[in-house]
Parts: C-alpha cells; sequence; structure tokens
C-alpha cells in the first residue's frame, strides 16, 4: 500500500491525498517550493513541510486506523 499525506497551511487549508507532497503541493498551489524546518529542544532540525508560494504546509503521513479487537 503506498503512502498517503496530508498538509495544512497556516490559513487552515486542507489538502489530502497527497502521495507525493512536494509535487503535489505544487501544483495545487503554484509558486516556488522550500523544505519547511524546525529546531527542536532537543538541538535537531527537522523537516515538517513546505512553503509554497504564501501558503506554510505542515505534512502528516496519514496511516489507517487498524486496531486487533479481542472478543
Amino acid at each position: 500500500m503506498a503512502k498517503l499525506y496530508m498538509a495544512i497551511d497556516q490559513y487552515g487549508n486542507h489538502f489530502h491525498g497527497l502521495t507525493h507532497p512536494r509535487k503535489d503541493l505544487q501544483r495545487m498551489l503554484s509558486g516556488k517550493v522550500s523544505k519547511m524546518l524546525i529546531d527542536d529542544n532537543d538541538g535537531k532540525t527537522y523537516h515538517v513541510g513546505y512553503i509554497v508560494g504564501h501558503h506554510w504546509c505542515t505534512v502528516y503521513e496519514v496511516q489507517p486506523m487498524r486496531k486487533e479487537v479481542s472478543f
């Protein structure tokens, strides 16, 4: 099963069904694309999404909820 992603920009707009987040967001929003990075308290830098034009998009990997149930 291919990985799926979604993104949320700073305005609260949602972008669902992304298979290649950078390419898909650039096609939807148009504009220059840059990586969005954050520095965490642990002293490391993390890639968390993309800046496309004026949209700062945080990207999330979507995983199906599948939990074993015992009766």
